[in-house]
């Protein structure tokens, strides 16, 4: 990414085309960046809260100029909410409450909580966790978004590795599963519509129409929480056919015999009574997967936010391991890569520090259940929460009783952020945070195989500070005396990089300051060349590198074309002696969701809700800039034209959607996106809507099978016509 800055101010901001992934140009939120950086909304300066806790109608307009000790009144006629405080005052007031509670409760009462409100290797998890690991404080399980995928990836390949994306332009077969790649992944498209130029077939299986279902060659929608069972399928005609590569699957996998047998039990026939696909399109889908080469699953984490993400990952990914497509350029599957770049990310986060702390390691709490947390925790209660890089009253589900926890009077919430979000409606203090263009930060990715420093392109407005800054001022005021809390960001980016990782080997700040640098692949993947070593190191210390940081088409990266996996047995693990320590079937299965048309149907529900993420925002960044506003149409439930008529409800009405955890208000949209059976609608910031309402007041704590992710996509609601209000 490129920013042009005059006078101090950025002024445009586009893709760098000298990226060979990205090529210049930047999806359509991002590219609206500027109008978020530079918002009139942006939180400049520390504030303390001098009215009760929670949303209040029209608040959103601040006055940022205002000295320390003015109130900061809200758009009128709504009461002032918040008085500018001095960056002083609000360490201190922290510093103060932080000790008195460690006094009384022991300082495990104290929880942070932060996910990927920014993914740099520093900001998002490097002075932060020092800082919490010397204070003692509950530990966070940072699962809510792809940690089951992740998991059901790992039981299988070992690591988080997968086809690059500069190949798929030369597959012949293309399945996007769970995966809306013209929504959310738009640098991976032109590969795509090269390799469709050149004759090769796309097919998408979703249960919702997306963009990119509307531009496939083939769309199979899915009901919601059955993946496994089709990938099942699949493999059972793929080796009953024999489909599969059993020199391959003899070579670098485990437990061929045990899967051979496991998918005798999901012929099509019972796998279309789960999925909703028809039994010839599942031995279609099956044949030309394994025929039409070279083929390529691109896997996105809709499938592992159902209550067996895990397996149905697991699944999905032993069937590039039986077709042995991870020999061939364009083949394989990726879901995400960053197991790549291995920085020294423990050297970043110190976690002997809790040691020192506590003398052991501190509890661990589960993001996902934070509405729990917060009202039933007591061995000890969580009595001070400080958010960062999140906004969990808009996020986590059971959205209804994370706010009767936010609520508590006596909770002491600091919320480090640069707007004034759902969350910041419950805090107590709120600091205002750096945009990444306020910061330098190392970066990696997650779904291809480049490393970079984002150089700081502006002056941090007003009075925000990065994450960095922040935890090391609070260490000072906590009294931590360790040379880490001292360290700067440029010395933490040389920390990150010492890596024993071949794959690292000559990579360091200078080289990634100037640009983009690919990671030191050998052609076959296994191991780095020693040539390619020596060529990007350039010897000797202060040698000019003279290595091109893009790769030619010549040295495509194929991890697993000669086995390398990274599990205990060295092979792909189609049988796993870890996954069956978790209870579950050590090969795969199928079991539907306790939630679905396929669970347990006492006292249950008719419909299957998607809470998705809307295409525009990013979770929920975003979502109150205007211009980004714009691009998506919010408040609309999609239901199918059968189930609407079933109710009484016409495109536009405003329904109620319910369950036991809650309801909302929305306006139903009648438009063939989702099948019989299936509504879906969208996350958005409550305190946009009139009743503070949120899709997430539907969704449910429950964890995933691997992982402890978040099971948003496994939740039953019924839809009515709306009353009038009396």
């Amino acid at each position: 990414m490129l920013i042009t800055v005059k006078d101090g101010r950025a002024t445009k901001i586009q893709g760098d085309p000298e990226h060979p992934v990205t090529r210049g140009f930047l999806c359509a939120k991002v590219a609206k960046y500027l109008d978020r950086v530079y918002s009139p909304d942006r939180v400049l300066y520390p504030m303390r809260r001098i009215a009760p806790k929670g949303p209040t109608a029209g608040q959103g307009s601040f006055a940022p100029h205002r000295q320390p000790g003015a109130a900061v009144p809200a758009q009128k006629p709504a009461p002032q909410i918040w008085l500018r405080i001095s960056w002083d005052e609000a360490l201190d007031e922290i510093a103060s409450r932080w000790r008195a509670i460690s006094a009384e409760f022991g300082s495990e009462a104290i929880l942070p909580y932060s996910y990927g409100g920014t993914l740099g290797a520093l900001h998002s998890a490097s002075m932060d966790r020092r800082f919490f690991h010397r204070l003692g404080a509950s530990q966070l399980e940072r699962s809510i978004c792809s940690a089951a995928g992740e998991a059901g990836l790992e039981s299988v390949l070992g690591v988080k590795l997968g086809t690059e994306p500069e190949q798929f332009r030369h597959s012949k077969y293309i399945i996007a599963w769970a995966s809306n790649i013209h929504g959310n992944n738009v640098h991976l498209w032109p590969f795509i519509a090269e390799a469709r130029r050149s004759g090769a077939k796309l097919v998408v299986i979703d249960p919702y129409r997306t963009r990119t279902a509307d531009c496939a060659d083939w769309y199979l929608p899915i009901n919601p929480g059955t993946d496994a069972a089709l990938a099942l399928g699949m493999m059972h005609v793929i080796i009953g056919e024999n489909l599969h590569d059993a020199d391959y699957i003899e070579k670098y996998t485990l437990g061929f015999a045990q899967l051979r047998e496991k998918v005798k039990d999901y012929p099509p026939e019972r796998v279309a009574k789960w999925t909703g696909i028809p039994t010839q399109d599942i031995r279609k889908l099956a044949r030309e997967y394994a025929t039409v080469r070279p083929s390529v699953i691109r896997l996105n984490y809709g499938v592992q936010r159902s209550e067996g993400g895990g397996m149905a990952t697991r699944a999905i990914v032993m069937l590039p391991c039986i077709l042995g497509s991870w020999k061939e350029i364009g083949g394989g599957l990726q879901m995400s890569t960053s197991g790549a770049a291995a920085f020294n990310t423990e050297a970043l986060k110190r976690s002997d520090l809790m040691k020192t702390a506590l003398g052991r390691e501190a509890r661990t709490i589960n993001m996902v259940k934070l509405g729990r947390v917060l009202n039933t925790v007591d061995d000890p209660p969580v009595k001070a929460l400080f958010v960062y890089n999140s906004n969990p009253a808009a996020v986590c589900p059971e959205h209804d009783e994370v706010v009767r926890g936010l609520l508590r009077p006596d909770l002491f919430t600091v919320v480090h952020e640069q707007f004034f979000t759902d969350t910041t409606d419950y805090a107590d203090i709120v600091l205002p945070a750096t945009t990444f263009f306020e910061h330098k930060d190392l970066q990696k990715a997650y779904g291809h195989y480049y490393v970079q420093v984002s150089n700081q392109a502006i002056a941090p407005l007003g009075e925000c500070r990065p994450n960095v800054e922040v935890f090391r001022t609070l260490a000072e005021r906590m009294g931590f005396d360790e040379d880490c809390f001292r360290q700067t960001v440029d010395e933490m980016i040389d920390l990150a990089l010492e890596s024993k990782d071949p794959w690292m080997a000559g990579i360091n700040r200078e080289r990634l300051e100037r640009g983009q640098v690919r990671l030191n692949f050998s052609p076959s993947g296994s191991q780095p060349s020693a040539s390619g070593v020596a060529l990007r190191s350039a010897g000797q210390a202060g040698a000019t590198v003279s290595a091109p940081a893009i790769p030619t088409p010549a040295e495509p990266f194929l991890p697993f074309a000669h086995g390398g996996f990274r599990t205990p047995s060295g092979k792909a693990e189609l049988y796993s002696q870890a996954v069956k320590g978790m209870g579950l079937d050590p090969v795969a299965d199928f079991t539907p969701p306790a939630e679905s048309r396929h669970g347990n149907k006492e006292n249950s529900l008719p419909l299957e809700l998607l809470a998705r993420k809307s295409d525009n925002f990013l979770n929920s960044t975003f979502c109150n800039v205007s211009s980004v506003q714009e691009m998506e149409e919010i408040g609309l439930l999609e239901i199918c034209a059968a189930d609407a008529r079933a109710r009484g409800i016409a495109d536009g009405d405003k329904v109620r959607v319910f369950n036991h955890r809650g309801d909302i208000l929305l306006k139903a949209r009648v438009d063939g996106k989702v099948q019989p059976g299936v509504v879906s609608a969208r996350l958005n910031w409550a305190k946009t809507t009139s009743r503070f309402q949120s899709i997430n007041a539907l969704t449910s704590e429950k964890l995933t099978d691997m992982g402890n992710s978040a099971t948003f996509y496994s939740v039953l609601v019924e839809v009515e016509l709306s009353k009038p209000s009396p």
